[in-house]
């Protein structure tokens, strides 16, 4: 074990809070939760500019002032998206509290692209009422966020642990004491043993899941990390069915997939199929895009359809990031239609919180795209992303440094600590399969012995792809979930980060089958052949914790 790892809790002692996850989440919450004098460590599994929040393109969705929109109109617009699963109370916090968080950002050192009368550029994207997306290098806003961020870190008192990879949390007494962690390799290349790193407070801003399928626009890291260890401890999570897929993703070799950005249609780039006609409006919200163009690649047996952006001017000067990336795969979008098909992009449920992101384990909070914290509902509104961990980042460290111990009934907590639920079984259930799947699963590799990390890995892509991907039946998440059972039986041992990531992706895998599997209807992001239509009676969360599933019997707000 080298000196940087030997003893961490003898040298270090436990931190006030650890904070596991360096995004905009993690980050902003670390920030405050420093400033306000608390011991604090920040642990990522990669480099602390490597998290999904880099990737982000679009920008940040927020009223700043000066125009005819509203917080009203934004929170309208958030409603709209999330299909009638929308905590109303947390997307009014979203709302309200977002252009200060923005504002903040600011002071801290991010740089927003400015309009010719020196206000903020604004975009328009799918599912907006009007143009309140800022953004940074055109569709580079995640990368600049993360930079301003970053740098403040670095230059607080925040330990800051990178290259350690976070196995399990730490449950003692009925409380979170902190992470069971492995260590960086040593310089010999030897890998180290777990070592317990321990908190007071837990806060996992570990971000999604985009590594279930096969093409994603989610960097290598999304592996459902936070989500795993709270399955595993008994830590309730919600919503988990809604995947929601990006329908412009560019159809390439390269992942993660090139996302080109909503803020292309909402400067007007049209979609167009096989046969070069319109199909769906460009500005609907992404599950209905994503759906939309699904079925018409199914219907003309076509991998990718087209987005036409050659109607727009000065594409190099507006979409900087975006022309470099299509210069280096050859493509002109003054004439060329870009080949798109959707790509596996964020996960809309997770570790269910209060409005001040405390979960119902003691000692343990979350923030961004691992919680669940009412915001998105079925479906994510386009840019609220980093909004979110922006606005709930904030709210956890002010909860932590106010001396808050414990969930509230507020948000989506209220339903889980005051209402009733009805028992849908045991997590492992498999579904029942009717006729008519979705689409065939393929088989995982030979289970006959232990198989390695990463074949498995891409085996299970494969299968979540096929039978839980952007349309799927009760025949299609039968057979997937029964291939990924082969996958967890024949999966190696954890005893290093491959391994560890594995088995995230398989718990994460399994209650994303289970929950898909008791949803019997369409509503966002979780579109089911079988079940075409909305249902009014399942205006309501699915829950799984302690490895059983439930029904929340409260409705939520519309």
């Amino acid at each position: 074990m080298s000196d940087a790892t030997a003893g961490w809790g003898a040298r270090h002692g436990d931190l006030d809070v650890l904070v596991v996850g360096s995004g905009v989440a993690g980050l902003s919450c670390a920030l405050r939760l420093a400033s306000g004098g608390l011991r604090v460590g920040v642990l990522t599994k990669g480099e602390l500019v490597q998290s999904a929040t880099r990737w982000a393109q679009g920008g940040v969705a927020a009223v700043l002032g000066g125009d005819e929109d509203s917080t009203d109109l934004h929170l309208a617009d958030t409603l709209a998206a999330g299909a009638g699963l929308c905590d109303v109370d947390a997307v009014r916090v979203l709302v309200d509290e977002g252009p200060v968080r923005v504002r903040e950002l600011i002071a801290q050192g991010a740089r927003f692209d400015m309009g010719p009368g020196g206000d903020f550029a604004r975009a328009r994207e799918g599912g907006h009422s009007a143009a309140r997306v800022v953004h940074a290098g055109g569709a580079a806003t995640g990368a600049e966020v993360e930079r301003a961020l970053v740098e403040a870190t670095h230059q607080t008192a925040a330990a800051v642990l990178e290259g350690w990879f976070a196995l399990e949390l730490l449950v003692e007494s009925g409380r979170c004491r902190g992470v069971r962690s492995l260590p960086p390799l040593g310089a010999d290349g030897a890998p180290a043993p777990a070592v317990d790193v321990r908190a007071a407070h837990t806060v996992l801003a570990t971000g999604g899941a985009g590594q279930l399928y096969a093409v994603t626009t989610n960097p290598p890291e999304s592996t459902g990390d936070g989500l795993a260890m709270a399955l595993r401890a008994g830590v309730p999570v919600a919503d988990v069915e809604f995947m929601q897929f990006h329908p412009t993703a560019l159809h390439h070799p390269a992942m993660p997939r090139p996302l080109l950005s909503e803020a292309l249609r909402g400067h007007g780039a049209l979609l167009r199929d096989a046969s070069g006609e319109r199909f769906v409006d460009e500005l609907a919200p992404r599950d209905v895009v994503s759906r939309a163009m699904a079925a018409r690649m199914r219907a003309q047996g076509v991998e990718h359809l087209w987005l036409d952006a050659t109607g727009l001017e000065a594409f190099g000067s507006r979409f900087p990031t975006i022309s470099a990336e299509l210069e280096a795969v050859g493509l002109d979008p003054a004439s060329d239609w870009l080949p798109i098909a959707p790509a596996a992009h964020y996960l809309s449920g997770g570790v269910m919180t209060d409005l001040r992101g405390a979960s119902a384990l003691p000692g343990l909070w979350a923030a961004g795209e691992v919680a669940c914290s009412g915001v998105h509902g079925a479906n994510r509104l386009a840019s609220n992303s980093l909004l979110e961990g922006m606005v709930f980042g904030a709210r956890l460290a002010e909860a932590v440094l106010d001396g808050v111990d414990g969930p509230a009934p507020t948000g989506v907590m209220h339903a889980l600590l005051d209402g009733g639920s009805d028992d849908r079984g045991p997590l492992d259930a498999a579904p029942l399969a009717q006729a008519g799947s979705a689409g065939t699963v393929p088989p995982p590799g030979d289970p006959s012995g232990p198989l390695d990390a990463a074949k498995a890995r891409e085996d299970l892509q494969r299968v979540m792809t096929s039978g839980a991907g952007v349309i799927r039946d009760a025949a299609s998440l039968d057979g997937a979930a029964r291939a990924a059972d082969l996958l967890r039986k024949a999966a190696p041992a954890v005893h290093d980060r491959a391994s560890g990531e594995l088995a995230d992706l398989l718990d994460a895998s399994r209650a994303v089958l289970r929950a898909a599997s008791v949803r019997t209807e369409t509503r966002g992001a979780h579109a089911r052949s079988d079940h075409p239509d909305t249902d009014p009676a399942w205006r309501r969360r699915i829950v799984l914790s302690a490895g059983r599933v439930a029904v929340l019997d409260e409705l939520v707000a519309p």
